[in-house]
């Protein structure tokens, strides 16, 4: 057994009576790559310290849940900064998107680059979210619309995290937007998102399945055939709704158990009481809301009222969110959306390993993965406090120093 002493400890246990659930002068026993005791140093059993033949002393830092980022779209091709252009000058994103821009171009890039292309670019961003004490993130794919090349991204994936110390969740994004090839022929590309599901995961890719609700993309009726698929595999859903327009894909999917829906700007009530019923994550993304330069505010005190989970993610991306940075996703979940820096944490730990359908992970407490983050702050609100701020000191995965 491993003991890490001197520290002070945010579990993120929602029992806890101390806010984040802290715990000062604490002390973290790991056994192999679970957590085996969490506590007041003081309280340690003798016998129990007698088994620790490895003794890390923290320096007084903060410890954490290791960081979760639930929403990502990681591995893409080539990248979108002239839309960023377009859109300075006024070009709204579903102008761009029905122009033939947006995810159809970055599309061809991600068609065009090989395995090895894809992986060297999304092994940059990667890093740089390991940086910053992500233990665990979830990968979509949804730059292929092909079974070639949804494959290849999800194969990219899964590489990903046997290469690096992390864990990923790969996510099925088929119905991301209809490729050119079905230009007009939406329904006709549900049927091939249908037909390429159950091959995927029996080659072991899926791990969850996520659509697009939008007006500018797939409608519920659609959605829910393929959520129908996924059911049929047992598959766990999840879904981009309410981002642009109020389409009832949170209904639908709360309709479906999902794990979560994601975005939400125009979430109404009954919305939000569906998911609150089906124990949904709201998953807010504020990079994307940022980067568009939305004005339609998620409705935070909404999903409070209906006791809505809430998690948040980079939603890393090339065309809403280009962000590596799930620290300054922290930020701006507290200064765009008004939550508090607890609730800020909480969304990229507890709430987050929710989102993933992934228990074992998300606090710190007897029993539960042993992926924690060591930082050079006082208190747990300094995450959510510093702009461009890295304090992180180390990272611990399943036990072991990354």
């Amino acid at each position: 057994m491993k003991l890490w002493t001197n520290a002070t400890v945010a579990t993120m246990h929602p029992a806890a009576a101390q806010a984040y659930g802290l715990v000062t002068d604490a002390a973290l026993v790991v056994d192999g790559a679970q957590l085996h005791w969490v506590g007041p140093r003081g309280a340690l059993p003798p016998e129990l310290l007698a088994q620790c033949a490895a003794r890390h002393d923290c320096g007084g830092a903060l410890i954490t849940p290791g960081l979760i980022d639930c929403h990502t779209h990681l591995v893409y091709g080539g990248d979108r900064a002239q839309e960023f252009e377009m859109r300075l000058k006024g070009a709204s994103y579903e102008d761009i998107a029905r122009s033939g821009g947006g995810i159809v171009s970055t599309v061809q890039a991600t068609r065009q680059a090989t395995p090895e292309q894809l992986t060297a670019q999304s092994s940059v961003r990667l890093a740089q979210l390991l940086s910053e004490g992500v233990t665990t993130l979830e990968i979509k794919s949804g730059y292929g619309l092909a079974f070639e090349h949804e494959r290849k991204m999800l194969q990219v994936a899964r590489a990903l995290g046997e290469s690096h110390a992390v864990a990923v969740r790969t996510t099925f994004l088929g119905a991301h937007a209809l490729p050119p090839e079905f230009a007009g022929r939406a329904d006709d590309y549900v049927d091939e998102v249908v037909r390429m599901l159950p091959l995927l995961h029996a080659q072991g890719l899926v791990d969850a399945v996520d659509g697009f609700c939008e007006r500018i993309a797939f409608s519920p009726a659609q959605m829910a055939r393929v959520f129908d698929a996924a059911r049929a595999l047992g598959l766990p859903v999840k879904l981009h709704a309410e981002q642009l327009s109020d389409s009832g894909g949170a209904a639908l999917a709360a309709g479906f158990k999902a794990l979560s829906c994601d975005h939400l700007e125009w979430l109404s009530e009954a919305g939000a009481e569906a998911m609150a019923a089906a124990g949904c994550v709201a998953v807010l993304l504020p990079g994307a809301f940022y980067f568009l330069r939305e004005t339609k505010v998620p409705p935070v005190e909404l999903l409070r009222r209906k006791g809505v989970p809430i998690a948040i993610a980079t939603d890393c991306n090339p065309g809403s969110s280009p962000c590596t940075s799930l620290l300054l996703m922290l930020n701006m979940a507290c200064t765009l959306f008004r939550l508090t820096p607890e609730e800020a944490l909480a969304g990229v730990t507890r709430h987050a390993a929710q989102a993933l359908g992934l228990p074992d992970r998300g606090m710190l407490a007897p029993g539960m993965r042993a992926d924690f983050v060591l930082w050079n702050v006082r208190h747990p609100a300094q995450l959510s406090y510093a702009l461009g701020a890295n304090p992180c000191i180390q990272t611990i995965h399943e036990g072991e120093p990354r």
